[in-house]
């Protein structure tokens, strides 16, 4: 029997949800970038990138080519980049509609007094 559609984006959305992973997408935006390069963007232990490094490629969401001594990873579609972007926005909308929220709460309790 075939995975529902809803259960496939719940497992695209867990296999995502890593910060590292996340980090590794948003740097692979600009362009395809070499380990050592991600590496020192993030500043993670090399086993624990080249652990997530492993699962996005299994996903398919990135894909890796050897250049010489040099492994260059970079996305496997514009799609996962206006992910990012989508997402960036989303948070932006959600955490401004939060501080417009927290602005109310204390104007309330300023009038409360």
């Amino acid at each position: 029997m075939p995975v529902p559609l809803y259960q496939a984006k719940a497992e695209f959305f867990r296999m995502l949800g890593h910060p590292v992973r996340i980090r590794v997408l948003e740097l692979l935006q600009d362009g395809p970038m070499p380990v050592r390069d991600l590496l020192a963007a993030i500043e993670v232990e090399p086993s624990a990138l080249s652990q997530q490094l492993a699962v996005l490629r299994r996903s398919g969401i990135v894909s890796s080519a050897r250049e010489g001594s040099t492994v260059v990873y970079e996305l496997a579609g514009g799609d996962v980049a206006e992910l990012m972007r989508a997402a960036r926005r989303i948070l932006t909308e959600m955490l401004a509609g939060q501080n417009e929220l927290l602005v109310e709460l204390r104007e309330a309790e300023g009038s409360a007094r």
